[in-house]
């Protein structure tokens, strides 16, 4: 059968990310302290850039709005798909050309950076909420602490009817494709296949590898080469490099991601209370100021083509577009944190356990911006309130409950009512798991008893025997 070349002509639209675009985005990722590095790079690589003396707003010398330059959109769009600019950036490791994304797990806790995986994942609302309790059951290893049935279970005590394990482990396959390779294993078993997996194809012995992992693990922890070597075929040197491959893999991969954060934390965001209500700020002293240089741009005013002045306009021009890119990431996580606050005033006013439901799409709808958006904004940004100092991400928190009619509550409000209760009962006679559900009951919290035992046990509080024995 003979094959014919053929050209076809396809018609379509793509969105290409500029640089300046993916600068934007990046931006909006980082931290305060990341950002402040990112200040300081700028700094000493741009002369057209310089500190402002006194706090106050970036603005661009009217020196230097010439009709020679490129035109700056008023509103800087980073609202767009990661995937979008991720594709289009340059390799890790390259040129240095672009953000280094790399660094966006640095500090972050292995839950946190799981969770802003799944807000770049594509999945329904029944299925996300079926990552949600995956990923709370992940422990610091990164091994799934629950079986599937027992996430089931507790699932349909939260509204999901008819849910069944095939579906909860559809879910789970999904997850193990995200990162630190070998997460959400169930065992030592999965968690090394997984990782075998992610090598190439023509990587030596990786069949041998696999196989070794799956049936003779155990031979493999007893040094039983002569076991070895029978079953898979293998000379002495040929084990020794199939050795060699399983040692280098990561049998605790969640273990590289820190449990807590640096204790030098500087906040994005301040809250305060006023005679007018409640208000959020951007924190002045979060940041350097930054302007254009006044007399490096004064010179730019030459009509000369001197290699000089091409060089100064091509350093104005990127200093342009960082100060429209700071202000933008400013404004949005000025908008996105006032939303937040607005949604838990009762927070602000009673505590954690007024704290109310809220998802990523339900600021999403109402600032107009992508989901995406606003797991950028909310990751490693913190905020200052009368109640302490908070990352944004703590006040999303699932919906529990609400399913029959009554009121609905998020998971953070649920566990400082069980914090609490804990905390005032008789020293002699704990409250068991099955009395708190009553007690939550006569508050109008309707919780399952397995739900009562995976947050106490997630607030590291022993059970209601073991509490009786420590005191």
């Amino acid at each position: 059968m003979a094959l014919k070349a053929s050209l076809q002509l396809r018609v379509g639209t793509q969105l290409t990310m500029t640089p300046q675009l993916q600068q934007a985005i990046a931006l909006l990722q980082l931290s305060t302290l990341d950002l402040r590095q990112e200040i300081q790079q700028a700094l000493e690589s741009n002369p057209m850039l310089e500190l402002e003396e006194e706090f106050g707003e970036m603005a661009v010398s009217e020196a230097t709005e010439e009709t020679w330059s490129s035109e700056i959109p008023e509103q800087l769009t980073t609202d767009s798909e990661w995937s979008d600019t991720y594709q289009d950036l340059a390799p890790s490791g390259g040129s240095g050309e672009g953000p280094d994304f790399e660094r966006q797990a640095a500090g972050q806790s292995l839950q946190g950076h799981l969770a802003w995986q799944l807000a770049m994942t594509d999945l329904d609302a029944r299925q996300r909420l079926i990552a949600e309790s995956l990923i709370d059951a992940v422990n610091a290893d990164g091994y799934l602490a629950q079986s599937l049935e027992e996430l089931r279970d507790g699932l349909r005590d939260q509204g999901l009817e008819g849910l069944k394990t095939r579906e909860v482990e559809q879910v789970l396959m999904r997850l193990q494709q995200f990162e630190p390779t070998g997460i959400f294993a169930r065992d030592l078993h999965e968690c090394l296949i997984l990782q075998l997996a992610s090598l190439p194809d023509d990587t030596p012995l990786l069949p041998q590898a696999r196989r070794l992992v799956r049936q003779f693990l155990e031979a493999l922890a007893g040094n039983d080469r002569r076991l070895l070597k029978r079953r898979l075929g293998l000379e002495d040197d040929a084990l020794d490099a199939v050795i060699q491959l399983i040692r280098h893999l990561d049998p605790r991969p969640g273990s590289a991601y820190a449990d807590s954060r640096s204790d030098h934390v500087i906040p994005d965001l301040v809250v305060r209370q006023t005679p007018e209500g409640w208000q959020v700020e951007l924190n002045p002293e979060a940041m350097p100021r930054l302007r254009i240089q006044p007399d490096y741009a004064a010179l730019i005013r030459r009509a000369d083509k001197s290699q000089d002045n091409q060089f100064l306009k091509d350093h104005l021009q990127e200093a342009r577009w960082l100060l429209k890119s700071l202000s933008s990431r400013n404004d949005t996580l000025l908008r996105v944190g006032r939303e937040i606050m607005v949604r838990q005033i009762d927070f602000l006013e009673q505590g954690e356990e007024a704290m109310k439901p809220l998802i990523l799409a339900d600021i999403a709808q109402t600032v107009e911006m992508h989901e995406s958006t606003i797991s950028r904004v909310t990751t490693q940004k913190f905020i200052h309130t009368p109640r302490g100092m908070f990352e944004l991400k703590y006040f999303f928190s699932s919906q529990v409950g609400g399913g029959g009619g009554g009121d609905a509550h998020s998971s953070t409000a649920i566990r400082a009512r069980i914090r609490k209760l804990i905390q005032e009962e008789p020293p002699r006679k704990p409250l068991s798991d099955s009395k708190l559900v009553m007690l939550l009951a006569e508050d109008g919290i309707e919780v399952a008893r397995r739900t009562v035992a995976k947050y106490r046990e997630g607030m590291n509080i022993p059970s209601s025997s073991e509490r009786k024995r420590l005191r």
